[in-house]
């Protein structure tokens, strides 16, 4: 593990596992690094996996003066693969992630292999909403209904029982602050119009029965992305990655056995 200082200062936590092509994976609103634990492991099979702490989050510095927004996290996200003199690299982006590496296309496509979206949306007035109850326990998450209520929208209440360490990593952490700032960063973002200008191949992974990013989301984005592959997991929720181990793997390596570098 290591740091690297973005433009204005800030220093953000990276660590890379295995040897391949590079793999950049992108974190949920206010998750850190700890989120793709029981997935990295696996996508390191043939790849050099590279996880980020954004801004405010895990082992980066929280600067809370100014806001965030997805172009800042993405640029964090470069500064880490200039950071290790790799100049390209395919992104998986889970949730909020799935935004940033949006952002990431449309702003460095030079810098971009393939393209895996997860669990996300386009972001704007175009986005399926989510219930008000699922965006009332992102607001609560650090109460106990809250966790309970996130746990929930992440994973079947018998998986989540039986893996109480894996909810736990999906619960965001870090100043409150710094949650305040995510949370607006993500809700804020619209990736409408820049969507049918993302070239890079494309798959769009989302769980059938996700409350906290309705799957309309994921058929948005693989109509408006040109040539998209759409895969919807049965009985999925937001946290499929993790449920649906080793099969959601599976299927993310075999996508990019299919677009090398």
């Amino acid at each position: 593990m290591s740091h690297v200082t973005a433009a204005d200062g800030t220093r953000i936590w990276y660590d890379a596992l295995g040897e391949g092509d590079p793999l950049l994976l992108l974190n949920g609103q206010s998750l850190d690094h700890e989120m793709w634990d029981g997935v990295r492991s696996g996508l390191a099979r043939g790849h050099r996996v590279v996880r980020v702490d954004f801004r405010g989050t895990g082992g980066s510095d929280a600067p809370l003066g100014e806001p965030y927004d997805l172009e800042l996290f993405a640029g964090d996200a470069l500064a880490v693969l200039d950071a290790l003199e790799i100049p390209r690299a395919h992104v998986y982006g889970f949730s909020m992630g799935g935004k940033v590496a949006q952002a990431f296309a449309d702003s460095a496509p030079d810098r971009l292999g393939a393209l895996v979206l997860g669990s996300t949306g386009p972001g704007g007035d175009n986005e399926v909403e989510r219930p008000a109850s699922s965006t009332l326990a992102l607001r609560r998450a650090n109460t106990a209904a809250g966790r309970d209520a996130i746990a929930e929208l992440f994973y079947s209440r018998a998986w989540a029982s039986d893996h109480p360490d894996t909810v736990t990593r999906v619960l965001p952490r870090g100043p409150l602050r710094a949650q305040r700032l995510h949370f607006a960063a993500s809700t804020g973002y619209d990736g409408w119009e820049l969507l049918p200008r993302i070239q890079a191949p494309t798959l769009v992974v989302h769980g059938e029965d996700d409350d906290l990013t309705p799957v309309g989301n994921a058929a948005l984005l693989a109509e408006r992305i040109p040539g998209a592959r759409l895969l919807v997991l049965p009985g999925m929720r937001h946290g499929y990655l993790h449920e649906d181990e080793p099969k959601a793997t599976r299927e993310v390596l075999d996508f990019l056995a299919g677009h090398p570098l």
